[in-house]
């Protein structure tokens, strides 16, 4: 079975949604292609940073959102061990572009929010991409099911393991060598923890929690697992037990929330990054195809920027492409011109390539700062540890503001 599509996306994850938003929002039709049966709310919580916000602005969901999350009013960084507190920081203060601005986001909530805002239709769920084609002017598109979709735009969106950022002839994502486990613990009162980005560091393991609300704390731990700890991943109930004697002098309230976690969120992942350097040479676009999200530009949690840096890519996505695919004033589609539609496809290749040259060195900037930030965060050792609690705690603070102190810019086109 053939069908046509204007614009595919593929992934119905944040960047994926988020960009099929913002071509809707310019009256602009897409479809979303997703591989699993439904949304998928995997990792429980992200902080939304400044940046995130002011695209969520552009988008039109961020009231909604703002009103299920607890504004964060700073940051905190403690010895795991001495468990006394290096630095605190915060976040009241202004930025290039304003007021700062911070919540800790419950995933499908932010999903969810995305999806609701979509015409009927939009999402096909159970749509896996086996493979990417060409014809023309036009990708083919094959799915798993038999189906291939010609479309006039294609836009991965799906991941670590893009099939689209393959065929645009990005390597995979390199492994660090170290792993997370991320829970989200639901309380039944309050659940104590200060409304702030809490961090612990030392011994190798670096540990955080971060309040969504008044009764839901996201937390989570990265550390370089060791071929004992590795066998433990596939054993829940000990491999938390473990963590929990890892986590050393944390205050209590923080480690009840560790222990207020159901086991299903035991489960270790392997942080993984795209090499910045593919950025500067690899092809972001390449005709009428591009990648944006984690098929861009996958990278190490330490600065809360991944799902930040997607919403980012969708606003100015969405905008370059309305510029190829609408007229300047009036907002209705162009008219095809020339054998098999040249004329648009040029236009959208040069759109694509604008969202290329906007996003390049943005996403080379957060993979850099995200993988030194983590290497600095989680070393160990006397001399390490004493270094970053006494001189480095401010600087790797900072950069958490100075990172997300960004604007992608609103959806209107010129």
């Amino acid at each position: 079975m053939e069908a046509e599509a204007d614009v595919v996306i593929v992934g119905a994850g944040i960047s994926g949604l988020a960009t099929s938003l913002g071509l809707h929002r310019l009256g602009i039709r897409s479809l979303v292609l997703e591989s699993s049966d439904s949304l998928r709310t995997t990792g429980f919580a992200l902080t939304i940073w400044t940046n995130a916000w002011k695209a969520l602005d552009a988008l039109g969901l961020a009231d909604s959102l703002r009103q299920q999350h607890v504004t964060l009013d700073g940051n905190v960084t403690s010895s795991r061990i001495t468990g006394l507190q290096t630095f605190e920081m915060s976040f009241k203060a202004k930025g290039k572009h304003g007021d700062h601005e911070i919540r800790c986001m419950k995933r499908n909530l932010l999903l969810e929010g995305l999806a609701n805002e979509l015409p009927s239709g939009t999402i096909r769920f159970s749509s896996k991409v086996v493979s990417v084609d060409e014809s023309g002017c036009f990708k083919l598109v094959h799915l798993a099911d038999g189906t291939i979709l010609k479309a006039k735009v294609l836009v991965g969106c799906d991941g670590v393991n893009s099939v689209v950022a393959k065929w645009l002839g990005f390597k995979q994502p390199a492994f660090t060598g170290r792993s997370a486990i991320r829970g989200c613990a639901t309380f039944k009162s309050s659940h104590g923890v200060d409304p702030k980005v809490n961090l612990h560091f030392g011994n190798g393991i670096r540990s955080g929690a971060i309040p969504c609300d008044d009764t839901n704390v996201y937390w989570f731990i990265t550390w370089i697992p060791s071929s004992q700890e590795k066998e433990l991943e596939e054993n829940p109930a000990q491999l938390k037990q473990y963590m929990l004697s890892k986590l050393g002098k944390i205050p209590d309230n923080v480690k009840a929330v560790v222990e207020n976690t159901e086991l299903d969120a035991f489960i270790s992942s392997p942080l993984r990054y795209r090499h910045p350097w593919e950025l500067l040479w690899g092809n972001i676009s390449k005709g009428n195809a591009c990648v944006a999200g984690d098929a861009l530009h996958p990278m190490t949690p330490d600065i809360g920027q991944g799902g930040c840096c997607a919403l980012e890519d969708s606003v100015v996505l969405a905008r370059c492409l309305g510029e190829a695919l609408l007229k300047n004033s009036g907002g209705e589609r162009k008219d095809k011109v020339g054998e098999e539609g040249k004329e648009e496809y040029e236009r959208i290749e040069m759109g694509l390539n604008k969202y290329a040259n906007e996003r390049r060195w943005r996403s080379f900037d957060l993979i850099s700062t995200s993988r030194v930030v983590g290497f600095l965060q989680e070393s160990n050792g006397k001399f390490m540890n004493f270094l970053r609690d006494k001189f480095l705690s401010p600087i790797l603070a900072g950069l958490l503001l100075k990172k997300s102190d960004f604007d992608c810019g609103k959806l209107s086109i010129s």
